[in-house]
């Protein structure tokens, strides 16, 4: 059994063996904290040995060993986050009946659960409504606040407090860990994509799914396959121009473009020291855009000062500086000796990066600003696609005048409906906030306005961002522009934007326009954000701001006008643009240690809601938000017997098809369900928010109007039941297969299960009678997914698909699964009446 590594006595640190030994191989920083892990926690049971000398040996085991990593903690949000918590409370039931002391289920890693995803844009206006207080929240804050008070090691951070990402970096960040007198490295797994946010600030951290945060929580390890590490060397200086927004999407390009997908990535290089703190989590928040695990800045002199500003006594702070560097995790970005060997190195000149925006369907999709015109007419033309909408040469210019509060107005193709300034995840830095307020500034000096009908809004990743725009003087300015602060969480990028006008919306229909969503979020993918805005942009805060004003993408600023003072005069964006300097000298005076410790007074737990005070979660029979799932009570089977295919599925189906988390369409099968329990439309909520009631996830699964099925031919949610031949809602031909005790399995193309981590994109196929997904490839978490709820991913074998070998879908397909069986054995698939084949079972 190997011992710990270091420990703190009377603040001394001891090593129990040679620290040479240990780094003579000039480890990857990331890697040197998975090492500490394995030593700390080798047990001979978890954690053997022989994985120990795998991390030493990194250089010749990388991409074959698998290693287990015990992390520090475990992050959860609301929307991914509740549903393990429902997990939990029925454990207990299921304990409980069977004579066994529920007490005993409760999670072995610390958890903390941040209610951020609940907030819904329902009103425009600068007055927030506290969603505790709002009935549709109710049932599931009162339930997270159960959890805080049945479950031991679960922490609730509720409602108005901040996002989970920035609640993560202001308050939950430690980047060491002291506990019984141990210090060892801050880590965490998170059910957000997005966890990789705190790389930023030398914390090694990734997203996980449901599932696998569940076993963490337990006590189990994650798995992982000893990784690759990209070596990314920043070089050249920043334009003055570029925002972070533009560092990350340049850098994300980049590493696209060098295959970093499943590797982690570690910073170094003179460029490095250029970023701030703030910078480096925006860069290391798109992680999950590149495909990466991690995207990891090693602590350094910036990370130090960053954390002497903000939450740290000095006592932390001392014992964290010197632990960091006794154990070689502190580094300096200028001393080349210190680079460590890694498996590739690839170079980054940021002098190269100019201002982008993403889009208009995938945030990979970069379109320098200057360019953007010719780029949004050149979607125009081109077929139906990622950059496409294929709409007539004789119809891209047309107009339709529409009224909106007594007033006439006209839209065209690019016309902007929806503009979203959201603070989380790659806006967190205070830098482009303070742009985008100023720049507000400046053009509401300068007499510029926002067309009303535009949907607008302001949501900070936490109320640190409210008041340092308060504090400079800011936030009037964009309040006249429209964009009111409507709450602290998760809106506009989950599908939680506020209803069009319905003029606004019957001009896009009668035009069939291409209307244009902009926002500082991280994700837009088509019919995201809102079923009639067909292109959406990712752009930085002040140019959310500054196409707000225009009214149109369709514009190309260095040329063109954004709009005209009172008294007729041109106006153009670099005459309201601000300087570096001037934001500099703003954040400076606004951005201070006395907000961070303001905003960490405010984190506590809400004490005018009412609880259950009980061991075991009293169900309520009659709630539509929390309910008993049936997991603990569905047997398994292991061969698969003459099944129907449910689905014919094509290239990329991404888990917001397969599980959509926005809100719920008043023709789909969910929405009947909540209609037979006396709810209106308007009390639906979202399927995010309803992640805990299985009921409506189940109906929900595969109800993304994106979905594109070859049975049907065109998008929707729908499918063909095969035995009557009828089109139905795939919910209800799930229901009338599983009646008929007829199993299920999906056929698909590459890259099933592509996008965010989500578990109901496995647990609702499953309780649909899923029992097998076969597809040319799989996005590898949610393959884990499927495996960790009894649906086997079976890959089709090399050059061959559903095409090559002549299914069409309508077959009966049997597979006898072995008692055991090993990772990529071929097993045989037998079709009835027509063909047998072979497919490599990836379990």
């Amino acid at each position: 059994m190997c011992r710990s590594v270091f420990f703190v006595e009377d603040m001394h640190l001891f090593m129990p063996f040679d620290q040479e030994q240990m780094f003579t191989q000039r480890l990857p920083l990331s890697i040197r904290v998975l090492l500490e892990s394995a030593i700390r926690k080798c047990d001979g049971f978890y954690v053997k040995q022989e994985d120990v000398d795998n991390i030493l040996n990194w250089e010749e085991r990388q991409n074959e060993a698998e290693i287990p990593f015990f992390p520090a903690r475990v992050l959860l949000q609301d929307f991914t986050g509740i549903p393990a918590m429902v997990d939990l409370a029925a454990m207990r039931d299921a304990v409980a009946k069977n004579g066994i002391d529920p007490n005993l289920i409760n999670p072995k890693c610390p958890t903390d659960l941040i209610v951020d995803h609940s907030l819904q844009i329902d009103f425009n206006t600068a007055v927030r409504n506290q969603e505790m207080e709002l009935i549709r929240n109710k049932e599931r804050l009162q339930f997270f606040k159960w959890c805080s008070k049945a479950f031991k090691n679960v922490t609730v951070v509720p409602p108005d407090i901040g996002s989970v990402h920035q609640v993560n970096l202001e308050y939950l960040s430690q980047v060491v860990q002291e506990i019984g007198g141990f210090v060892y490295p801050d880590t965490v797994v998170g059910t957000d994509s997005h966890t990789t946010m705190i790389n930023g600030l030398g914390i090694l951290g990734w997203g996980v799914g449901g599932i696998e945060s569940e076993a963490v929580m337990l006590g189990q390890p994650v798995s992982l396959t000893l990784p690759h590490v990209v070596g990314c060397r920043l070089v050249g200086s920043i334009s003055t121009l570029a925002t972070s927004i533009d560092i990350v999407l340049g850098i994300t390009k980049h590493l696209r473009q060098a295959s970093v997908g499943g590797k982690f990535v570690e910073f170094f290089g003179p460029g490095v020291s250029q970023l701030s703190a703030a910078d480096r989590t925006t860069i290391a928040n798109m992680c999950p855009e590149y495909n990466a695990t991690v995207s990891f800045f090693p602590v350094d002199d910036t990370t130090l000062k960053h954390f002497k500003q903000t939450n740290f006594t000095e006592e932390k702070f001392e014992v964290m500086e010197r632990y960091l560097k006794a154990v070689k995790l502190f580094r300096s970005s200028d001393d080349q000796t210190e680079d460590p060997q890694y498996s590739e190195v690839i170079e980054i000149n940021l002098a190269s990066i100019v201002p982008c925006v993403s889009g208009p369907k995938r945030p990979q999709d970069r379109v320098p600003v200057p360019c953007m015109k010719e780029d949004f007419l050149n979607c125009l033309n081109e077929k139906v696609g990622f950059k496409g909408f294929h709409i007539p040469k004789e119809k891209q210019c047309i107009t339709v005048p529409f009224l909106h509060e007594g007033t006439e107005y006209f839209l065209s193709h690019g016309s902007v409906v929806i503009a979203a300034v959201i603070s989380c995840t790659n806006n967190c830095n205070p830098s482009v906030m303070l742009t985008a307020g100023l720049l507000a500034k400046k053009a509401v000096e300068a007499g510029l306005t926002v067309k009303p009908y535009i949907r607008t809004s302001l949501a900070p990743g936490s109320g640190m961002v409210t008041h340092y725009l308060n504090a400079s003087g800011v936030l009037p300015y964009l309040s006249q522009l429209g964009f009111e602060v409507i709450g602290y969480g998760c809106a506009t990028c989950v599908g939680n934007t506020a209803p069009l006008p319905e003029s606004v919306v019957d001009a896009i229909k009668q035009g069939d326009l291409v209307a244009c969503g902009v926002l500082s979020g991280n994700r837009h993918f088509e019919g995201r954000l809102c079923d009639c805005v067909r292109a959406n942009y990712l752009a930085s805060p002040p140019l959310v701001v500054a196409y707000a004003i225009t009214g149109t993408v369709g514009i190309d600023f260095e040329k063109e006008p954004i709009g005209f003072n009172p008294e007729g005069k041109e106006v153009y964006l670099k005459d309201v643009w601000p300087s570096k300097e001037e934001v500099q000298d703003v954040e400076e005076h606004t951005v201070v240690a006395s907000v961070f410790r303001e905003l960490r007074s405010r984190i506590t737990y809400w004490s005018n809601l009412d609880a259950p005070d009980a061991l075991l979660f009293p169900w309520d029979p009659k709630s539509t938000y929390i309910r008993c799932p049936p997991f603990f009570k569905m047997p398994t089977p292991v061969s698969i017997d003459n099944a129907h295919a449910l689905l014919f599925l094509g290239d990329k189906v991404t888990t917001d098809h397969i599980s959509p988390a926005g809100s719920i369409a008043r023709v789909s099968a969910a929405a009947r369900y909540l209609q037979s329990k006396r709810l209106t439309p308007r009390e639906f909520n979202s399927y995010g928010a309803r992640r805990g009631n299985d009921a409506v996830m189940t109906r929900g699964t595969f109800a993304s109007i994106k979905l594109q099925n070859r049975f049907i031919g065109k998008t929707g949610p729908k499918t063909l039941h095969i035995p009557s031949g009828q089109t139905l809602d795939v919910f209800e031909a799930a229901e009338r297969y599983q009646r008929d005790g007829v199993p299920l399995i999906i056929l698909a193309g590459k890259e099933y299960g592509s996008g965010n981590s989500r578990d109901w994109a496995a647990k609702g196929p499953y309780l649909l009678g899923v029992r097998a997904v076969i597809a040319e490839s799989f996005e590898k978490m949610h393959k884990n997914h499927l495996v960790g709820m009894g649906i086997a991913p079976l890959q089709f074998l090399p050059g061959q698909n559903a095409d090559s070998l002549e299914l069409c879908g309508k077959e009966r397909f049997s597979i006898s699964i072995p008692e055991e069986f090993t990772p990529q054995q071929e097993l045989t698939v037998m079709v009835r009446c027509f063909l047998m084949f072979n497919s490599c079972a990836f379990l």
